[in-house]
């Protein structure tokens, strides 16, 4: 079962530091969100695969919304 990693807070995606196919980490910093001007990492909290990603740069995106799949 898929790992889903939410956003945690509205804002515009600044970076996306993986690709599908890389292998994580827990702790490793997957995408970072433009938020009110403040960067803020989203990181894995577990070791696996990226699956999918749902998100890219520059995208705006919702609290909640599902952004990458771990497995």
């Amino acid at each position: 079962m898929a790992e889903q990693v939410m956003t945690q807070a509205p804002g515009n995606v600044w970076k996306v530091l993986v690709k599908v196919g890389d292998t994580v980490k827990a702790g490793d910093t997957l995408f970072i969100l433009e938020v009110m001007k403040t960067e803020v990492p989203h990181d894995a909290e577990s070791n696996g695969k990226i699956l999918k990603i749902h998100i890219a740069e520059e995208d705006a995106v919702d609290v909640g919304q599902i952004a990458i799949e771990i497995e």
